[in-house]
């Protein structure tokens, strides 16, 4: 039954969690905060709120690393205190569907498996969906027919390229490159130009608001330490300069798709100029990367304002729509409890 079922979107800064039993959506920060190296200090966006900020005896970290588990441990301990958390502390028997990323290997998609089987949270059966494939759902792109579509996901760490058709992966290819890359560039050259150290956090906030500020032609107010004398100062950076800093990463992703179509049969390649690319994911919306994709490729963008829960709501219709079932790919069954 579909009420006692969950949908996971395991990403790397984010995990989506559909709750069948309140058929809602819900999104977390996917950090661990431990202190003294075994006790849970906080989890979740509690724990995001100390990152960078912690002292010594407390690590805060991120269990995912370029799409794959990184610490299985850390990771069992956070999906479980969220699913207590989505039950009220009442932990019941459900299914589970975990969307997975197409290329990787087959021990790391094993991990996804053992995670939430070895994780205490009482999972009757574990499924999992290609996660390009519960994107386009979520997109309510029609992946049944014999059609071509392009799918280009840009995460937190990791950008993922797919060409489906008939419901299936022809094509697909995970580049460790996201929306942290980004964060990074814009620190280094914020350091560079202005000898200036800033933290992950307040990168990404400029990286965010970027089209706010470029709207009101406003430059970048940022808070951080100065390298010549080490004390705490602001400053103010200009628009352009945080597009340069992310330019050459753009480009990056921008050869990628390229390649991918490069390498697209042609009667799909006629589908996909037909129907343009879909671009998702929580970094997609970063800058006029649409923009640039579109004029490097010549192709329609069909770009998503609700990108970085597109896989959560397509887990959610694969799961409440028999029709969709076809594209559940593999199970664990008959645990029991």
């Amino acid at each position: 039954m579909a009420s006692s079922t969950f949908g996971i979107d395991l990403g790397t800064y984010n995990i989506k969690i559909y709750n069948g039993f309140r058929e809602t959506i819900s999104s977390h920060k996917n950090i661990i905060a431990v202190q003294n190296r075994h006790t849970i200090f906080a989890y979740g966006d509690e724990a995001f709120t100390m990152y960078e900020k912690a002292p010594a005896s407390i690590v805060v970290s991120f269990p995912l690393m370029n799409g794959v588990i990184a610490d299985i441990n850390h990771m069992q301990s956070l999906l479980k205190s969220f699913l207590l958390d989505e039950m009220d502390g009442n932990l019941k028997n459900a299914d589970f569907y975990i969307s997975v990323p197409t290329d990787i290997t087959d021990v790391e998609k094993r991990a996804f498996y053992d995670l939430i089987k070895e994780s205490g949270v009482r999972a009757r059966n574990v499924f999992t969906v290609e996660k390009a494939i519960a994107d386009a759902i979520g997109l309510d792109v029609d992946i049944s027919h014999s059609q071509g579509v392009l799918i280009v996901n840009i995460g937190y760490e990791t950008t993922e390229i797919s060409i489906l058709s008939l419901g299936g992966i022809v094509l697909s290819k995970l580049i460790k490159l996201g929306g942290k890359k980004f964060d990074d560039s814009i620190r280094t050259i914020v350091r560079k130009e202005y000898n200036l150290l800033i933290g992950m956090k307040t990168a990404e906030k400029v990286k965010i608001a970027l089209p706010e500020l470029k709207a009101a032609d406003s430059d970048a107010v940022v808070y951080g330490r100065d390298i010549v004398t080490g004390l705490p100062v602001e400053r103010n950076i200009p628009t352009d300069l945080i597009e340069k800093a992310m330019s050459e990463h753009f480009d990056t992703i921008i050869d990628h798709v390229r390649v991918i179509l490069e390498r697209t049969p042609p009667e799909l390649a006629a589908d996909i100029y037909k129907k343009g690319i879909f671009l998702t994911g929580g970094s997609a919306s970063i800058g006029n990367l649409h923009e640039l994709i579109a004029r490097n490729t010549g192709l329609k963008v069909n770009f998503s304002s609700n990108g970085e829960g597109s896989v959560a709501y397509g887990l959610s219709q694969i799961i409440n729509n028999e029709n969709y079932r076809f594209v559940v790919s593999s199970s664990f069954g008959g645990v029991d409890y």
